[in-house]
């Protein structure tokens, strides 16, 4: 039985001239269509979580109504045909990064992920004298796990800053690669400032000094085309939910000779080749590193996002977004008092604002009451608020299902509670 995710809707399908019908697209998201305090919804929260299209939510139904069964465990046809999709969804993943599936960990998320490479590779190898150097505009999942394996190694954190524009001072960061560096993790897109790192040049400068390199692809996944052996890091993750699949999905890529030499971090049942009370012989990667039932619907969902996102073209998702930040960004700009952070060129559609007299969680809650989501506070981000001098920002995500409309809807409706918490 093929076990794979229902097909991809017509709409999503490119025209013959290549264009996108971004309209009937918008259709596969039936939670865009819903309406939040008797208004039409404006979902400008993406970077927190994409919304799902029809084909990923009917696979998961699909699956949990005929095929559900644990995965390489079972010999009869349900078990069989739960493998067979489960696998089928890394190997999906694995192209969409353009690596190998045998390199491919697949977990709860880029948190899981870069928690693995934290405890697995970094905590048996780092040693005090030892530094790991990360970058201002981190993530906290991209700071907190080094920190406490820096606690339990005694190595250091050195901390590479950014520049006014929000992007990474180049310079710097590569003053920063000295010897006793042996770690190096960075954002490929920052989650508030929509920075894109040059993360193939960090990587290659990082290579040639010998440092390992972890690259967080949470926000890179869901709006750019990816290769990831052309960026040349030790390690890649991603999450997901961010890139129209469910939550609790994500994957790890590592260097093959990477996971080889890595312990398991988490022990039981599927990474195990044999157990017995005198020891274990553990699987082969990247199995050693999946103990436990996995989230199966979930990465049958993920691969249906993959191949909703593969039969739209990351390069026009991208071009799309561009097109939608330019639009929000001059509407925006317009808006008496308000401050954007992060103007980097090329950036990802990720817009950071304070409007001067304003709290940040006023305005999205007045915003909220217009029926347009969007996030208000730190964005996991303490240390790059801090940078800026800020206590709060509002982040207005976009995604390539947004509408030139939904922009001046929210553009309208933030001059609106400006007015009314500024007069």
């Amino acid at each position: 039985m093929n076990l794979q995710p229902a097909a991809v809707h017509d709409a999503a399908l490119p025209n013959h001239d290549g264009r996108v019908d971004w309209a009937r697209v918008r259709a596969d998201f039936p939670l865009l269509m819903r309406e939040v305090h008797g208004k039409p919804l404006v979902y400008f929260d993406n970077a927190n979580t994409g919304q799902k299209p029809l084909p990923v939510i009917a696979s998961q139904d699909e699956f949990y109504r005929r095929q559900n069964a644990n995965v390489s465990r079972a010999v009869h046809a349900l078990g069989t045909e739960a493998t067979e999709a489960y696998e089928g969804a890394r190997g999906k993943l694995a192209r969409f990064l353009n690596v190998r599936a045998d390199e491919l960990v697949l977990c709860s998320g880029t948190t899981f992920a870069l928690n693995l490479v934290a405890y697995s590779w970094a905590l048996p190898r780092l040693k005090a004298g030892d530094a790991i150097l990360v970058s201002r505009m981190e993530h906290h999942a991209n700071i907190v796990p080094w920190q406490l394996v820096a606690e339990r190694t005694g190595a250091t954190i050195k901390v590479a800053e950014i520049l006014p524009d929000g992007s990474l001072d180049l310079d710097a960061l590569y003053r920063a690669m000295t010897p006793e560096v042996k770690l190096l993790a960075v954002t490929h897109v920052s989650n508030v400032l929509g920075t894109v790192n040059p993360v193939r040049e960090i990587c290659r400068e990082a290579r040639r000094r010998g440092i390992v390199t972890v690259v967080d692809g949470s926000q890179a996944a869901p709006h750019l085309k990816l290769d990831v052996p052309a960026i040349g890091c030790d390690f890649y993750a991603i999450t997901g939910h961010k890139m129209c699949g469910p939550t609790g999905t994500g994957a790890l890529w590592a260097r093959r000779e990477h996971l080889q030499a890595m312990p398991p971090f988490i022990g039981g049942g599927e990474m195990i080749r044999e157990v017995s009370f005198e020891g274990t012989v553990f699987n082969d990667p990247p199995h050693k590193f999946e103990a436990g039932t996995p989230n199966i619907a979930g990465f049958i969902g993920l691969g249906a996002a993959v191949d909703y996102l593969e039969s739209l073209g990351m390069e026009r998702v991208a071009a799309r977004e561009a097109e939608l930040l330019a639009h929000a960004t001059e509407a925006l700009q317009a808006i008496p008092g308000l401050r954007i952070f992060g103007t980097a060129p090329g950036k990802a559609a990720v817009i950071s604002f304070l409007v001067e007299g304003a709290h940040a969680h006023d305005l999205a809650t007045l915003l909220d009451l217009e029926g347009i989501a969007v996030r208000s506070g730190q964005h996991c981000a303490h240390p790059l608020l801090q940078y800026f001098g800020v206590a709060a920002t509002l982040r207005a995500s976009l995604a390539f299902y947004n509408t030139h409309e939904e922009i001046d809807r929210f553009a309208a409706a933030l001059e609106k509670t400006r007015r009314l918490l500024v007069a």
